[in-house]
């Protein structure tokens, strides 16, 4: 069982990921930064649609703050999501502010509505961790999922990954007459194999979203991470491995009865050909962000030195005892893939 005894360390952007964030254009200034938004004067619980509590709380401003605030938070989503074309702003408002009090950087989490059509969207505004820009960057670059995110300063704004969070997914449609359980256990295996490689931690069901997609014939899946605090941090490898989370057991028990032993090493091969892949089309971005977290401090040393001991140990590869920070042991974990 994956177990973290010790709340994780909060590490700011450096100079060497800075100048990585302006050359590959995720740098951007911003009308409005995550300390602006603690002038809140007001909060209430926020809960959901069957009166249970989200943990959430909403948060209201001054009547003097709101409108500006208000603007200049719509400014940002054009800059998200429309590459800075102001024009999408004429039929958006802000719906809703809500603050998650009990996450590490206690995010801010807006909510976008179209008053021509009532749809609506979401994005967040953080604290910037490194650890969890390298994650975010990291999983654009090695995942099958495509990731916006910006940063100014010690701002991080991200974009709303959708799906049905991972424990509200067993806990409601793990009976559904309509589920394959095969392609689920075997996306389950796959996104196990992803996070252990590129030594994503904490992938317990909080942390994650399903996200389904009827076919013609079939319905597919896809779990993909939502917190990226724990990139390349923990010191045991069980914490990078989601199958070792007992959170996660209904998706472990799901694989048990449905993938056999060969199966599962197939699975394994292929997403590992698919990272392969990925390192190769985009060598000139992940060489440059390896090299930053190279020349970043990410984990104490305790975590790094306990770590590589233990990929060694797993890889039979003594190359990990010689690693000298978390950059270098996530660079031989992905050369492993390789060979």
């Amino acid at each position: 069982m994956a177990l973290i005894s010790k709340k994780k360390l909060i590490y700011p952007i450096g100079p060497v990921l800075r100048r990585y964030l302006i050359k590959y254009s995720r740098e951007v200034d911003i009308p409005i930064h995550y300390h602006e938004l603690l002038r809140y004067n007001g909060s209430v619980a926020l809960y959901d649609t069957k009166d249970q509590d989200t943990l959430w709380e909403t948060v209201f401003f001054a009547e003097s703050d709101r409108e500006e605030i208000h603007h200049n938070v719509k400014k940002i989503y054009a800059l998200l999501k429309a590459g800075g074309d102001m024009s999408v702003m004429a039929h958006l408002f802000v719906d809703r502010i809500d603050l998650c009090v009990y996450g590490n950087t206690q995010p801010f989490r807006v909510r976008i509505v179209n008053r021509i059509n009532d749809n609506f969207d979401y994005f967040y505004i953080k604290n910037a961790d490194a650890s969890r820009v390298y994650g975010l960057e990291l999983e654009d670059l090695l995942s099958p999922n495509r990731i916006s995110y910006l940063v100014h300063k010690n701002t991080l704004i991200e974009e709303h990954i959708a799906g049905i969070p991972g424990e509200k997914f067993m806990k409601l449609h793990m009976e559904d007459p309509h589920l394959n359980p095969i392609r689920l256990a075997k996306e389950f295996v796959k996104f196990n194999e992803r996070c252990f490689v590129r030594l994503l931690g904490d992938m317990h069901s909080s942390n994650f979203v399903i996200d389904v997609t009827p076919d013609f014939e079939e319905t597919h899946y896809r779990i993909r991470a939502i917190d990226f605090d724990q990139q390349s941090y923990e010191s045991k490898k069980s914490i990078y491995l989601p199958q070792y989370f007992k959170e996660n057991n209904a998706l472990i028990q799901l694989g048990m009865k449905y993938i056999t032993p060969e199966s599962m090493r197939q699975y394994q091969r292929e997403e590992r050909a698919l990272i392969t892949t990925r390192l190769k089309s985009s060598h000139t971005e992940i060489e440059d962000i390896l090299r930053c977290m190279e020349h970043d401090h990410l984990a104490p040393a305790e975590n790094e030195n306990s770590l590589k001991a233990e990929l060694a140990r797993h890889y039979k590869n003594p190359e990990f005892l010689g690693c000298k920070n978390m950059g270098e042991i996530l660079r031989l974990s992905l050369t492993q893939v390789v060979k």
